[in-house]
C-alpha cells in the first residue's frame, strides 16, 4: 500500500496524494519500533521493519525476516463483496487486542512532479491509500464481522480496498496479524 506523505510540502511542491494521517503514522512506527527513523522512500514490512524502498533485495530480505516472526499474517481476513456491501471477516485466534482497518484505495494514478529531484516527470503511483476507516476492536477470543455499505466506500477513484488486522492503535501502531486485498470494481 502507499502512503503518500506531506512532510516535504514545505519545499513548494504539495503532494497531491498525500495525507497528514500518513505522516503521523509513519512516524508512530518509527516511534514503536524505537528508532526514530522516517525518510522516504520508507516502506515499513507488516508493521515492523523498515527498509528503502528503492532497495529490493532490502525489501525482500524485510519480508522474508517478518514472516518468521511469530503472529505475523497469522490471523486469515475474508472479504466479500454482496448485496451491495464489502463483508469483512477476522476468525477467533489467540487472545490478544488489535485493530480493524479498511483502507479505500485507488489501483494507480498518475502524477506530474512539479519540484524535486522529479520535477518534470509523471509517476505512477499504485495501491495509494486514500482514507482510514476503523472497521472495529478485534480481541482474538472472538471472531468479528463487519458489513461496511459500498456507497460509503467506492467513489470514481476509489476501485479498491485493504483491510489490516494491526497489533497496537493508530498513534502507536505495531504487527499486521492479517490482512486481505479486493477489487470493487
Amino acid at each position: 500500500m502507499s502512503l503518500a506523505i506531506d512532510y516535504w510540502d514545505y519545499l513548494g511542491w504539495k503532494d497531491t496524494l498525500a495525507l497528514a494521517g500518513h505522516s503521523r503514522r509513519q512516524k508512530a512506527y518509527a516511534k514503536s519500533r524505537h528508532d526514530r527513523e522516517v525518510y522516504t522512500p520508507q516502506i515499513v514490512v507488516n508493521g515492523i521493519v523498515h527498509v528503502l524502498g528503492s532497495d529490493k533485495k532490502a525489501i525482500e530480505r524485510a519480508i522474508e525476516k517478518t514472516r518468521e516472526t511469530a503472529g505475523v499474517l497469522s490471523v486469515p481476513v475474508t472479504l466479500a463483496i454482496a448485496n451491495g456491501k464489502l463483508n469483512v471477516k477476522v476468525p477467533a485466534g489467540t487472545e490478544e487486542h488489535a485493530e480493524v482497518w479498511l483502507c479505500p484505495m485507488t489501483k494507480a494514478i498518475s502524477v506530474a512532479i512539479g519540484r524535486g529531484e522529479n520535477h518534470g516527470r509523471t509517476i505512477t503511483y499504485h495501491n495509494v491509500v486514500r482514507r482510514w476507516v476503523k472497521l472495529g476492536d478485534w480481541t482474538g477470543g472472538k471472531s468479528g464481522s463487519w458489513n461496511v455499505p459500498l456507497s460509503d466506500i467506492a467513489t470514481k477513484d476509489i476501485d479498491k480496498v485493504a483491510v489490516l488486522v494491526q497489533r497496537g492503535a493508530a498513534t502507536s501502531p505495531g504487527l499486521v496479524l492479517g490482512a486481505a486485498m479486493a477489487s470493487l470494481k
